[in-house]
Order: C-alpha cells, then structure tokens, then sequence
C-alpha cells in the first residue's frame, strides 16, 4: 500500500464496535500475509502464532489454495449455493470421504451448517436433543463452545456468559479432567447419574473438548475419554466431540481423538476446515443419528462454496499422505522442548496442550499479558488464554518453517527474561 494510502486507526475508534478485542492489544493495521507472516501497512513484518485462532493451519494464503480458488472465480464458478448440488461440493465430499473418513473407518455423514463454529455447536445439541428426547447436555468445567445462546450455555467462560444477560439453560456442568485434584471426574459423573437422587437429568449428550483452546489448553487423558465415552454409552446419551479448534492437525492428527479408541456419535468442525480462513462449518453425525427434516437447521450460508475450492486443495495437499502428520510430531516435538526452556524462566510455569496446541501457564493473567505485548512490540503476534488468561498459547501455522518457529521461540524467551527481570526489580526494590 502506498504511504499516501496508510490507514489510521481512527475509523475504528469512530466507528467499529467496542466488541472488537484482539486489535486492542495489537493495533497495528495488517495489509497482506503469507505463510506465518504478516505485513502492517507500513511493510513492518510480524511472526503469526495466533494463525486467525487455528483458523489458518495451512498457513495465510497457502498458493495452491489460492490459485484454485482463483481459478474458480475467473471461470464464473458458482459463488453462493444454499445447499444446491455443486460441482466444488461434490468434489469435497469425495475428498473428505476418501482421505478422511474411511481411513479412519468413520461412517459419519456431513451436515453443513451456518458457516461459524458456534452454529456447528447448536446443531450437534439440537440433534442429540431430538433423537434422545431428552433436553440436558453434559457440558465440562472451562469448555468453549461459542457465545450464541445455546452454545453459550455449555460454555464455562463467566465473562461471556454475562455477555447473554440473562439465564442459560439445558446444561450440567461437571469437572473436565484433572479440574479438581484427586477426583476421577469420569466416574463421578458415572455415580451421579447412575444415582436415582443424583440430581442430573438424564442428558441427551456429552460434550467436550479433547484440549480446551479458551479454556487454558487443558488437555483430557486418553483414558479419561475412553470412560467418558463408556459413561454415555451406559446412560444413552450421545457423544460429541468439538474439534473446531483442536481439529484439523492442530494437535498432531486430523482429528484430535485419533488413536484414543473412541468414535463420537457427532464431531463438530470450523476453523480450518476450509484451508483458507474462509468460513466454513459442518457437523459429522453418525447416520442413525442424522434426524433433522429439510432444513429444520438451516442458513442462508450454509456451506461456503468458495471454501469447498479450497477444502479440498487443502486435503489433497495435506492430508492424502503421511508426510504432513510425520512432519507435526517433529515440530510438537520441538515445540515442547522450547517451551520447556521459557517455562524454566518462571517459577512454578508447566506447560500445557499437545501437539502444535500447545503454551506455558504462567500463573499470572498479569504476566501473560505483559509477555505477549513485550512479544508484540517485537514483532510477534502471540495470545493468551485460560481462566484468568494466565497460558501464553501457541497456535502457529502448521506449515512454519522450523527457522521461523525458532526465531519466534527465541523472541518469547528473551521477553519472557525481561519481563521476569522486570517484576523481580519491582519485588526487590
């Protein structure tokens, strides 16, 4: 962009909502991208491990992508589709049949709903609700489902659940793994629904996520799981797992309960399903569960053409092979060694998440924030999470470069040591 043509930030003070949030610590005007890299529009260049919130797994403007989905423009590809048949989504389906599901001896059919991951969420509940006839869901203890109102209530964040204004319904709430020390969260919920004076209705879904992105990275036990799916086979609720920010190869597989010996009933999908950062949202449902009527959940937008063109490049690139996923166990790998190193900065820091989701809980919302605006400042776009938003999280493109994950980790080092020598001074003095 030309100097001349440089965009202040007044319009948004002016004009855009105070609901925006992530601009507030990062203001900076960001003009193009690619890779794990982005440009403000001064030419300044800054390393993306916030990558659109797992949105961009593949990375910003992946080429391939691109010159598909340009392709299909020039051509006077069909832009917007409702749930017509279209060339763009069958070519999809067969992709996401061929290198996703039936390798992983999945049966599920695929429902695409309202392009974000919220509306993914209402669906999967909606459909539990339906076939069991039953109205509770079991929802876990700093779960993020969305912050539309059915979601919202299975959502254990205060902050936007004040956000409703009023009551949240359908939802008990119970301790996600290792949330209380010392409890087995699994057979509690086991023993209180069991239980005829137990208090919990008879849910019509369990729901949770294998590592909690908002949450703080918590990250459940594979066997913590496989008794969870136990507990709702015995009661006859459904199983959902909500991979929208945990899917996709985040934590080293496509899907984040792979190899766990679990096969949810219904799997919502959004983020990076489309490759790209187009909106994109579906939800996977077992077929004696795929219940609703003609669009008794629907949307105008439901299915994004313009991201089929570029899910299915996104599949075919990545996903028809090994290769990527052999590549995610080395770079988690390292990952986790380098941020072993940061921890070792601050007492009583432990690392959380697995795979490429994973960060450090620093113990402070204080310290975390200070850490990411000192890893700003250097150029590095960088966001916390947790409870009181005390976890520095990582969650870079996939496709970064082992030099740039070592530039970046080298950058948080060095602002987690002068943070630290910071707060020490103010301790001392």
């Amino acid at each position: 962009m030309p100097k001349d043509m440089t965009v202040t930030t007044d319009i948004f003070e002016r004009r855009e909502s105070a609901a925006r949030s992530y601009c507030r610590g990062m203001p900076a005007v960001f003009a193009s991208a690619s890779g794990s890299e982005l440009k403000d529009d001064d030419g300044k260049t800054y390393i993306d491990f916030l990558a659109g919130c797992s949105s961009l797994n593949y990375g910003h403007n992946d080429p391939d992508m691109k010159a598909a989905l340009i392709d299909h423009i020039a051509s006077d590809g069909i832009a917007h589709g409702l749930d017509l048949h279209t060339s763009t989504k069958s070519d999809f389906l067969e992709a996401f049949d061929r290198h996703i599901l039936a390798p992983r001896g999945m049966d599920h059919r695929v429902m695409f709903t309202g392009p974000t991951g919220a509306n993914a969420v209402e669906a999967a509940m909606k459909i539990a609700r339906k076939v069991t006839g039953r109205t509770n869901i079991i929802a876990f203890t700093n779960g993020f489902h969305g912050v539309t109102m059915g979601a919202l209530a299975a959502t254990g964040n205060g902050y936007h659940r004040g956000g409703a204004a009023m009551a949240t319904q359908g939802v008990t709430r119970m301790p996600f793994d290792g949330f209380a020390e010392g409890v087995d969260s699994a057979a509690l919920l086991d023993q209180m629904l069991s239980d005829a004076s137990g208090g919990v209705d008879a849910p019509a879904a369990i729901m949770f996520e294998t590592v909690q992105g908002e949450g703080g990275l918590n990250a459940a036990s594979a066997d913590w799981i496989r008794a969870v799916e136990r507990v709702a086979r015995k009661h006859g609720a459904l199983l959902i797992i909500d991979d929208i920010q945990a899917g996709c190869g985040r934590t080293g597989t496509f899907f984040s309960f792979e190899d766990m010996g679990v096969t949810p009933d219904i799997v919502t999908m959004a983020k990076s399903v489309s490759g790209f950062g187009l909106p994109l949202a579906m939800v996977l449902v077992r077929p004696e569960h795929d219940v609703f009527g003609p669009a008794e959940h629907n949307g105008t937008f439901r299915g994004n053409t313009h991201a089929f063109v570029t899910a299915r490049v996104a599949i075919e690139k990545f996903w028809a092979t090994p290769a990527f996923q052999d590549e995610l166990a080395t770079k988690a790998a390292n990952m986790t060694r380098a941020l072993r190193e940061i921890a070792a900065e601050i007492p009583g820091a432990r690392l959380k998440g697995r795979g490429l989701m994973q960060g450090v809980d620093v113990g402070s919302g204080a310290l975390a924030a200070d850490i990411c605006a000192r890893a700003y400042d250097r150029r590095l776009v960088i966001e916390t999470s947790g409870s009181e938003d005390q976890v520095v999280k990582i969650l870079a493109p996939l496709t970064t470069s082992t030099e740039t994950f070592d530039y970046g980790f080298n950058i948080l080092l060095d602002v987690t040591r002068d943070a630290m020598a910071e707060q020490n001074d103010k301790e001392t003095a």
